[in-house]
Formats: structure tokens, sequence, C-alpha cells
């Protein structure tokens, strides 16, 4: 629902942060888990705005918060949010609403706060951030259907799309416990790979390492077990959104994926934003669901008016790429690709509804992936595995460096139209030879 806090023209009376490039606007306000040097085991919950982050548990400390809702303000205290994301819906909003009059350049009533609000603010440049929420449990989806039809075209060109692809939202369990914070580090993995033209697999490490351009959904409350969440409800359970990695080692998941999908080609790494947008701040985005007329109705359960009219998200997500070379000449991230959440065959709502439609219960602070999130251009591909078409067609970078996978110290830095950031860099796989070989591995086995 639109409503004050999404004005346009609302401005904030707090002055930016010079250092910090991340300047969230007012009417976004987004949620992240912070530490400062030196108390790294300190960690608090906080507001992104303008440059700063709002200390929220200052803020119930001094008294900013003391008239709303009793089971809200113990939540502020707590060093993640699962705690805010075990809260409802009207207390998600109700908190919205007093960090936006906390913030906004008006003469209401918080204007007198002004002093102390200050008291509770840290520069974000001099935080260290953290995961925001302790991931319970993370499924990613198959969403975007120009995603699926490039891959299927490479796979499967007499049959790109698999008969089931317009009826059911496709997704698999993903493991949570190898989910990390955006600036973390990435270790090319190793596993088994088949060799091209050979019939016996090696262990190496991948020579085909991608990323996937992604959404996360932050669960927000709780369904019963054996309880499926109505379509017409499902928004409720989505605290908001992060930007999602998901790092893909393309050699290991082609010669591991059949007949169960996906393993150690993904459960490596994956990346999220520090930083959660709620799904509130995006109400102006939301937009009618486009299929192509031929396309079959969704059924029943996942079908619902307004959904279908306003249940898509208009949302600009980018990817750039660096090179240790660029970084060295000072060269800024290279955009590789552009894309938008509208262009997913499947909403939000549906993937919750979907989720649950056999009783499955989902928890505070479990995760969502869209999938990659592709458009209908090459240059709205997310992923390599898209962009280079298998590698058949490389990128070329400003240094006159190509590209058709990852590279050791390359950088992959996401952003989104709403501040988002999700940032990685390659380094090296462990070291397996000699000392280091495990066992099964021929000696000499490439690096």
């Amino acid at each position: 629902m639109i409503d004050h806090t999404h004005d346009p023209v609302a401005r904030t009376w707090l002055a930016p942060d010079s250092e910090d490039t991340h300047a969230f606007a007012l009417q976004t306000l987004p949620y992240g888990a912070f530490s400062l040097p030196g108390h790294d085991n300190v960690r608090r919950i906080g507001v992104g705005i303008a440059g700063h982050i709002l200390d929220l548990a200052a803020a119930q400390q001094l008294g900013l918060v003391d008239d709303l809702d009793g089971a809200l303000r113990p939540a502020l205290r707590v060093p993640h949010l699962n705690a805010l994301l075990a809260l409802t819906p009207a207390q998600w909003s109700a908190l919205r609403h007093r960090l936006f009059a906390l913030f906004v350049d008006d003469d209401s009533g918080w204007k007198g706060a002004r002093d102390v609000i200050r008291q509770c603010l840290v520069p974000m440049a001099a935080a260290h951030m953290h995961l925001p929420f302790d991931v319970g449990d993370y499924t990613d989806f198959y969403a975007s259907i120009h995603h699926a039809t490039n891959v299927g075209t490479m796979l499967r060109p007499e049959q790109p799309l698999l008969p089931n692809y317009r009826h059911v939202p496709i997704g698999y369990h993903g493991r949570a416990s190898s989910i990390v914070v955006s600036g973390t580090p990435v270790r090319r993995p190793s596993g088994q790979v088949l060799p091209q033209g050979q019939t016996a697999p090696r262990f190496g490490p991948s020579q085909r390492l991608d990323y996937e351009l992604e959404v996360g959904l932050v669960i927000g409350g709780e369904n019963a077990l054996g309880e499926p969440v109505p379509i017409g409800r499902a928004l409720d359970r989505v605290f908001g959104v992060v930007l999602l990695n998901d790092w893909s080692a393309r050699d290991i998941q082609a010669w591991e994926y059949q007949p169960l999908g996906p393993f150690l080609a993904k459960s490596f790494a994956t990346t999220i934003s520090a930083w959660v947008v709620p799904l509130a701040a995006l109400a102006p985005r939301r937009v009618a669901v486009v299929r192509a007329a031929s396309d079959p109705p969704p059924l029943p359960y996942l079908l619902d008016a307004a959904d279908q009219s306003s249940g898509a998200l208009d949302l600009d997500i980018e990817v750039r790429l660096s090179s240790t070379r660029m970084r060295e000449l000072g060269e800024p991230p290279h955009l590789v690709s552009r894309s938008n959440m509208r262009d997913l065959y499947w909403t939000p709502a549906q993937l919750v509804a979907h989720h649950t439609s056999n009783g499955c219960n989902l928890r505070p602070g479990d995760l969502l992936g869209t999938g990659t999130v592709s458009g209908p251009q090459p240059e709205s591909r997310g992923c390599l595995l898209e962009r280079t078409w298998r590698g058949t067609d490389p990128i070329t970078l400003p240094t006159g460096e190509t590209r058709r996978f990852l590279e050791d110290g390359d950088r992959v830095e996401f952003g989104a139209a709403v501040g988002l950031t999700c940032c990685g860099e390659i380094v090296p796989a462990r070291d397996l030879t000699d000392h280091g070989r495990m066992p099964g591995m021929a000696p000499g086995a490439p690096d």
C-alpha cells in the first residue's frame, strides 16, 4: 500500500555522510546488522539513511519508540533481524512510519528530538556489516522464463522449455550454512568435472565459475506445518528483499546435476546484500504481471486478481565486473548486464504460495531466491553462462581482457535501483596438489 512514506518529494533533515556513496533515501529505510571497529562481538541492528545507520537498540534505549507495540521494542535489541521478522506486517508498518517521522524534514513533533536522534547515529563508512539475519532455510527458484529458455536452448535446442515450466514454479532446496554477507571473499570451488571428449571425471578447481544475478525474498512470520499460505495473503509473509548472488560452478554442475539437480556446484557460497529493503518500500514499484496471451492461466491456488494487477516488481538490477588489472589501472567496474524483476514469470506471492501449498512451514529468516533474473535481450542476461552463450561469445573488458567465465581476482558487483549492493571477489582454490592432495586426485591435476 502506498502511503506518506513513499512521497517522492519528502526529504530528510539529515545531511548525507560525505564518506559513503550508499546514501539510502528517506523512502527506502533498509535494515541491516552492524558492529564498530574493535567491537566485532557487539552487534546491533540498524536502519540505513543518508550514509548513516540509526542504531535501533540506542533508539529504543533513548525513548524514540517507547509508544510502539510492546512486542516490537525488545526486537530492536537483538543483534540480528530475526526477532523483528517474527512480528506482523502491522508492527513492521508501525516501525517504518516511526522511522520516517524521525527523519523527515518537516515541523512534526519529532523535530525537537533531533539531538537525541543524532546520538543514535553511526557513520555507515565506519561500520562493519554482518549477515542481516540468521538464515534458517534457503530455497532457490527458477522464476525467469528468459533464463530458463536460454539455458534450455543450450542444452535442449529441440525443447528449450520443459512442459511443466509455465504451470509450476520450479525450485530446489539450497544450502543455508554457506550464505555470506556482501564483501566476503569467495573461494573457487573444487569438484568432479568431466573434461570434454573424455569418459572419466577428474577432481580439481572449477574452470567455469559463474555468478547468478538474483533477488532474495526474506520471509517474516510463520505458518504452521500443514497449513498452506493462500496467495491473497502470501505477501504478508515477505518482510523484504536482498540482492543475491547464487555463485555457480558450471563444469561441476554439468557433471553432477542429473538426476537430482545441482549440489556442490552451488553449495560452496551464496552472497547476499548487507541490507534488507522492506517490501513496503517497494510499493510504488508494484506493476501488473505480463504474460503471453497463449500462456496457460495459473492454477487457482496461484491465481489472485490483486497479484495479477500489481504483484510484479519494476526493479532494475545490474551486474558489474572488475578484474585485478582494471583495479590496478583505476578503471571503474564494467557493466556486464542490466535486467528487471518485472520480467520474472512468477511473482513473489506465487513463489510463497507454491512453496507452502503442500503444507511446508516457512519460518522467520527463511530465504527464497528468485533464480537468475534475465530479460529478453542479450544485455539483460543475468549470468555469464547466458551472457557469453556458454563461453562461445566472450565479453571484452576495458583493458582488452576477455571473460567467458570468472577468473581469480575478478570482483562481481550487483546493484539495484533502491541502493542495494552485493559484492564478492574470487580468490584461488585451495592447493590440493602434493601435501594438500585429496584422496582420488591424480598428481598434477590442474589448478
